[in-house]
């Protein structure tokens, strides 16, 4: 269990970072915030490509770790557009 709970940890981390650097901009978050969007990303890149798929979300296989790429990409959008309409809505 605590094998399979850093597995997740360090793979949400190797993707935020992934995620991060492909998307343009900056991006002002630590390692915690990185390796949480990446777990996140993974989540709803597993969840998609188990909708088209119809694998299991939770196998390792590499079209797993593009869809969880995809999945942190999403969520780091999300999170940017929020950010940039919280702060025009204080300015």
């Amino acid at each position: 269990m605590l094998v399979t709970i850093i597995g997740w940890v360090l793979f949400g981390l190797v993707v935020g970072l992934i995620a991060r650097a492909i998307m343009p901009g900056k991006q002002g978050m630590g390692l915690i915030a990185t390796t949480l969007l990446g777990v996140v990303g993974s989540f709803i890149g597993g969840f998609i490509g188990n909708l088209v798929t119809g694998r299991d979300a939770l196998a390792m296989n590499p079209a797993g770790f593009i869809g969880a790429v995809l999945g942190a990409l999403l969520v780091l959008f999300l999170v940017g557009m929020v950010g940039r309409r919280t702060y025009h809505r204080t300015a």
